[in-house]
């Protein structure tokens, strides 16, 4: 079993997407293992996308994902992360294969309703920036 970071962005938490999301994860035999809505700070965000700091959109990245609240959860099964990933769809919306979150439901290339862990590695992180071991029921 693989775990992997799902983050429901604030434009699909201000959308009503929430529950098309979940629907979707459990659909294709992704577990929720942990689950909580946050509001991100600005410097919470900033912590969290660390590694694009350097990039012209870190900026307007952060300030979009501490607009508002997002969904956060923890995802577990087999391969999870590539698993994931299809579902989401290519980071632009209009390059996503067609019945993927992002192709259905994003509205420009950073309001793309979800996020995910791109590696191993990236999903320790993440899972640990936003949860305890307590919080996470395997």
């Amino acid at each position: 079993m693989q775990t992997t970071l799902s983050i429901v962005k604030p434009d699909g938490v201000s959308r009503g997407l929430i529950g098309e999301v979940v629907k979707r994860l459990e659909d294709n035999d992704l577990r929720i293992a942990a689950m909580k809505m946050i509001h991100m700070t600005r410097t919470q965000a900033e912590g969290f996308y660390a590694v694009h700091r350097e990039r012209p959109f870190f900026g307007s990245l952060t300030e979009f994902m501490s607009s508002g609240p997002c969904v956060v959860m923890v995802l577990e099964g087999e391969d999870a992360i590539a698993r994931y990933r299809t579902l989401m769809g290519a980071t632009n919306y209009k390059e996503a294969d067609p019945g993927t979150i992002r192709a259905d439901f994003a509205t420009d290339i950073e309001k793309n309703v979800v996020h995910g862990s791109d590696a191993p590695e990236t999903a320790a992180f993440e899972i640990g920036y936003f949860f305890n071991r307590f919080e996470i029921v395997g």
